[in-house]
């Protein structure tokens, strides 16, 4: 899958706005504050219908705006997103979708930024959102589990913040939540055990063969969740809040039998965040038999000629690469790709 183009109208800093792009390295070179990363979300965007940089679209309208558009043509398909407020529109080759799965089945895309590190250093927030972002690309259960359990979840909680909880109305919603939420257990465990070992190799291979990466899930619940649930049912009325489910998962990150935060160096932290990327890619490209796209914001300045050349080597090959910089003083002469100057 390559992305041929991007046009948008109404996305963020642009008004309108139109790139074309090759196979390959793709640079997109200007100074900050210029559009580079709105132009990675905007693709990102336009392929999967979410952002790597938010958890909803309205901080993507540009300012003063009610809705913005994106198009573009990827595998000689045109692909069209209208969004606002009230209304969103997906099309595919003209057509408008009511069913998603034929258009979100085109295209996976890898998200790299200076921001990742927050996956080692962050909230298990944060971690939970990359598992998400994996799973909505390769199993066609998982957007249905995840948004049925955020919708038993808000209901369940608005319920228990209620001055006078009912049992039977709070047992309509625990029974959705603890069907979606086994399921969600289930495919976030299966994810871990796909990512840990590719994790794990390349870190190795970025930080030269001397760093061992681990990879556990921690679920937020035991595995018999409805028990839990039950048990827990005084302090949920205490607390005013659902205390145990797959909201409060989590993903361990051990490097060299430690904790990543706070334990690793930066270097250790750096590379353990692209280890994460790098594994992802992999599963896509397992998956779907095709490398994903590869949104690479602006990093390869921010990391030592040894891991930056270890990284490179790393990349799939034949996988398009969109990459962002201020300059291109670190790019050495076998990167080769066409230039887009803001």
């Amino acid at each position: 899958m390559n992305l041929r183009d991007l046009q948008l109208r109404n996305f963020r800093c642009f008004a309108s706005y139109a790139a074309e792009f090759a196979p390959g390295f793709n640079f997109i070179v200007g100074p900050n504050g210029r559009g580079k990363t709105t132009l990675l979300e905007a693709a990102c965007v336009l392929l999967r219908l979410q952002s790597q940089r938010s958890t909803n679209l309205a901080p993507a309208l540009r300012l003063g705006e009610r809705s913005f558009v994106l198009v573009g043509h990827a595998s000689d398909h045109r692909l069209q997103f209208y969004y606002s407020a009230l209304r969103r529109k997906v099309a595919f080759d003209g057509v408008e979708q009511r069913d998603l799965a034929e258009y979100l089945s085109l295209a996976r895309v890898v998200s790299f930024a200076n921001h990742d590190l927050d996956l080692v250093r962050g909230p298990a927030e944060l971690r939970r959102r990359y598992l998400d972002f994996i799973g909505a690309q390769i199993d066609v259960r998982y957007r249905p589990a995840l948004r049925a359990y955020e919708r038993a979840l808000r209901s369940r909680n608005a319920l228990l913040k209620s001055a006078h909880p009912r049992p039977r109305e709070l047992a309509a919603y625990t029974e959705p939540l603890v069907r979606s939420g086994n399921l969600l257990r289930e495919l976030r465990s299966a994810i871990v055990r796909r990512l840990a070992p590719r994790a794990a190799e390349s870190q190795r291979q970025i930080g030269g063969g001397q760093e061992m990466l681990g990879l556990e899930y921690a679920p937020g619940s035991e595995e018999d969740f409805a028990a839990q649930l039950a048990r827990a049912r005084a302090e949920e009325t205490r607390l005013r809040l659902t205390t145990v489910g797959p909201h409060r998962d989590d993903l361990r990150l051990l490097v060299e039998g430690r904790p990543a935060a706070p334990f690793a160096s930066e270097g250790q932290q750096r590379t353990t965040a692209l280890a994460l990327k790098l594994a992802q890619a992999q599963i896509f490209a397992e998956n779907f038999g095709a490398p994903p796209l590869l949104l690479i914001d602006d990093i390869f300045g921010e990391l030592d000629a040894a891991r930056r050349n270890a990284l490179l080597g790393c990349l799939p090959n034949e996988a398009q690469k969109l990459v962002t910089a201020t300059s291109l003083a670190w790019r050495e002469g076998n990167l080769e790709g066409p230039i887009l100057r803001l």
